[in-house]
């Protein structure tokens, strides 16, 4: 466990001998090795569990400014995006990892995995659902992101991202403009947090009664790009966030060829009327027959899936005609060991991998059995409510114990087994990287991704004193 500051002040005196606030407000480094080594913790830590707000605000501003004075930059993925819907490389396939718990050590593990075979395309994001049960903000997801950058000695682009902005169908049928002006406060706050990368879901508001394909996307389309014409206001001068739909609703029946045509030209038509001229749409996420966290069996495990390949293989490509990345795999971080290495092969333009992490972290014979039996309790009081009928005992804690990761965040950051929890978490992520391709990827972000230097904050005058 790291040293968590109590104020600004001391917080300052703890990072003195890694780096130094100048009186304009800027950050250089003193010692890379000893920030590296322990001071990106004590801002991790300090931003993630500190109770006093100005100490908070004071850690959060100085993992984005110590990242940038390392050479590590927020980074829109907009640049390379656009050249792969050119066809200027092929065999990568980005992966997004929801880090929902130990966060700080998570990236850092991560971004040493990728470092280790030369790669440096891949994606740290949030889904708005995860950020209220995992306690994270996107202030501090970004803190937890850019300080285990730090910390594994990254240099370049750091991609973060905004997942999942879903209009909730259920609170949209009372209440659209209410569910709107949610999802533009989540997009300002993304952005605000230094996300340069942001995927709106509105495919929750699809409806299938409707008589042609165009009628049923066009909710869809047009809350989306009021997202993206939104975004484009917000983003600093120089940046294009990177922006992504969906059209296939995790979990429902598979996208078709005719859907996504309608959706993107629905979509171009709304933006083209509330932004002219505005950059649109880098990539669309689709339904192939996946379920975000996989389908829980009695006994315990998971229920093996049928993923249609060819789905993702025609859409990606109809995609790329139209001058997006392609498609982009949800829920898929369940799926057999084996299969990561076709997404490449199909042309999967990115996948968003989440809960097999959560499992390798809460499963692992390292974590203390007395936290365990500690989140069980909590759950049987708290969630008894989303148990299913006929569930079993082990569904329903599988299906339900994500939701203690916020309750047990600080536990969890801290568990013993934390060192042997993360090799495990470090062999997943080298057998996904190389099956998708990110090694060797950094010679690509390197020569797509230029992006202007990302104006910092003002630093809070709480650190400064």
């Amino acid at each position: 466990m790291s040293r968590i500051a109590t104020s600004p002040a001391d917080l300052r005196q703890l990072l003195s001998t890694s780096l130094r606030l100048t009186p304009a407000g800027a950050v250089e480094i003193l010692d890379a090795v000893q920030l590296q080594k322990s001071g990106a913790a004590t801002i991790a830590w300090t931003a993630a569990f500190s109770t006093d707000d100005a100490t908070i605000a004071a850690a959060q501003w100085l993992a984005r400014a110590a990242a940038a004075a390392a050479g590590i930059q927020s980074a829109s993925i907009a640049p390379l995006y656009a050249a792969r819907s050119e066809n200027a490389y092929e065999g990568l396939t980005v992966p997004a990892l929801n880090l929902r718990s130990q966060v700080f050590d998570m990236a850092r593990t991560a971004l040493e995995t990728a470092a280790a075979m030369d790669g440096a395309a891949l994606i740290f994001e949030l889904a708005r659902s995860e950020q209220t049960y995992t306690f994270q903000r996107p202030a501090d997801y970004a803190t937890s992101v850019l300080c285990g950058a730090i910390a594994a000695g990254w240099r370049g682009p750091l991609f973060i991202q905004g997942d999942h902005y879903q209009f909730v169908a259920k609170k949209y049928a009372t209440d659209p403009e209410g569910v709107a002006a949610e999802i533009a406060r989540a997009c300002r706050l993304a952005v605000d947090a230094g996300y340069r990368n942001i995927d709106i879901d509105a495919s929750t508001l699809v409806d299938l009664a409707l008589p042609t394909v165009q009628e049923q996307q066009r909710v869809n389309a047009v809350r989306t790009a009021e997202a993206v014409a939104l975004v484009r206001e917000l983003e600093p001068t120089g940046i294009e966030i990177s922006m992504g739909g969906e059209i296939g609703e995790v979990g429902h029946q598979n996208s078709t060829a005719e859907e996504l045509a309608a959706y993107l030209d629905e979509f171009d038509v709304a933006l083209a009327s509330r932004r002219a001229g505005a950059r649109g749409l880098r990539k669309v996420s689709v339904q192939t027959g996946t379920s975000h966290g996989g389908v829980p069996l009695p006994g315990g495990g998971v229920a093996e899936v049928a993923l249609d390949f060819t789905v993702l293989r025609e859409l990606g490509e109809l995609a790329r005609a139209r001058g997006l990345a392609g498609a982009v795999q949800h829920g898929a971080s369940t799926l057999p060991e084996d299969l990561f290495h076709r997404f490449p092969e199909v042309g999967t333009a990115e996948i968003h991998l989440a809960t097999g992490f959560q499992n390798i972290l809460l499963d692992h014979p390292a974590l203390d059995a007395s936290l365990r039996a500690e989140i069980t309790a909590w759950l049987r009081v708290n969630a008894a409510d989303e148990a299913k009928p006929g569930d079993s005992d082990e569904q329903f804690l599988y299906r339900t114990r994500k939701k203690a990761l916020g309750p047990f965040k600080q536990a969890l950051w801290e568990a013993a087994g934390t060192p042997e929890i993360l090799e495990a978490q470090r062999a997943k992520f080298q057998s996904l990287f190389t099956q998708l391709g990110v090694g060797g990827s950094r010679a690509l972000v390197e020569r797509y991704v230029t992006q202007v230097a990302d104006p910092l904050p003002p630093a809070p005058a709480d650190l400064l004193r």
